[in-house]
């Protein structure tokens, strides 16, 4: 078959080349204990959207930073209590989408919360000076600032308040808290298990934010990762610094964290993936502990899986309430 990236049998025990700062676990501790202390003023504003079978309401907490963060959640009606939750995490520069792909998880009995990413394509902000969206160059904001200022730290950090959020509803059985999301998403998914091990399953999707020097080496900056190549252009051009900012960047590099995750995750890779090339998603597979598996699809790119979809719904599928209408 053809090949972009490492040989498979290559892939399947690489383990990243992006550097990995020296307080790397505490800058994540100091992050997580800043988090903690954050009042998260919790809101519930039902939605003009509604169904039957479940209540939809737009949830906003506070962030760090100050930032206010948009979550479409969905309760189902007529389950019982507690039941479990799934957290929804989007692609870069997108937002939570409609209410509609949230609804298959809420028939089936479980609370949706679905997050718009600080400053990107939804209601969530970017508190660093300005309302509204930033949209791009997420990556490399704060990248000349103090490693604590990094925008990406923060937007990790607020999946982690989310999945401790949805732990503390009365509705939702904190055991049972799923995360799941693709690309951007399949990141997030990756970061908020790590930052929040009480997440029991994970099922992320060709993740992004993973090894970026071996992104830079495969000439892959572009598309997703173009910002990189355009931060090199215009703030080193000579590449001076190039060993500083891939290690700053080490900071918010999934690969990294990965080793935290202590729930059952089950990955989605394309080999063929140019976006986020396989070698990057293969190195923070590779660093995760807890029990996992893989669902390798040689001819795919970065793009719809045929199947994953339903692998996920089967991987979730010993949570579905009311769990007696499973059995038999």
């Amino acid at each position: 078959m053809p090949l972009i990236d490492f040989p498979l049998d290559v892939l399947q025990s690489y383990q990243g080349i992006n550097p990995k700062p020296s307080d790397f676990d505490a800058y994540w501790d100091r992050a997580l204990q800043e988090m903690r202390a954050v009042e998260p003023q919790l809101e519930f504003v039902p939605s003009a959207f509604q169904v039957p079978f479940a209540d939809c309401f737009d949830l906003y907490f506070t962030g760090v930073r100050g930032a206010r963060i948009h979550v479409k959640y969905i309760r189902p009606k007529n389950v019982p209590e507690p039941h479990p939750a799934v957290l929804q995490f989007h692609g870069y520069t997108g937002d939570s989408g409609d209410w509609a792909g949230k609804l298959i998880y809420a028939s089936l009995g479980f609370s949706v919360l679905a997050m718009d990413c600080r400053g990107q394509g939804g209601k969530s902000e970017d508190a660093g000076g300005v309302k509204g969206n930033t949209h791009h160059g997420h990556i490399i904001r704060g990248l000349d600032d103090h490693p604590d200022n990094l925008l990406f730290r923060h937007i990790f950090l607020d999946t982690a308040q989310l999945a401790g959020i949805a732990m503390g509803l009365p509705e939702v059985d904190p055991d049972c808290v799923a995360a799941m999301g693709g690309s951007q998403g399949g990141a997030l998914t990756l970061a908020c298990g790590a930052l929040e091990p009480r997440v029991a399953k994970l099922a992320p999707a060709y993740p992004f934010l993973s090894d970026y020097r071996r992104v830079w080496e495969m000439d892959l900056a572009k598309d997703a990762y173009q910002e990189i190549r355009d931060y090199f252009r215009r703030f080193d051009p000579q590449h001076k610094r190039e060993h500083e900012i891939f290690e700053k960047l080490g900071y918010i590099d999934v690969q990294h964290l990965a080793s935290r995750i202590r729930g059952e995750t089950v990955m989605a890779v394309g080999l063929m993936d140019t976006i986020t090339p396989p070698s990057t998603q293969f190195a923070a597979y590779n660093k995760i502990t807890a029990p996992k598996s893989l669902e390798i699809y040689p001819d795919f790119g970065h793009e719809w899986l045929p199947g994953f979809e339903d692998r996920t719904i089967a991987f979730f599928a010993d949570w579905f309430c009311p769990r007696d209408n499973m059995k038999g």
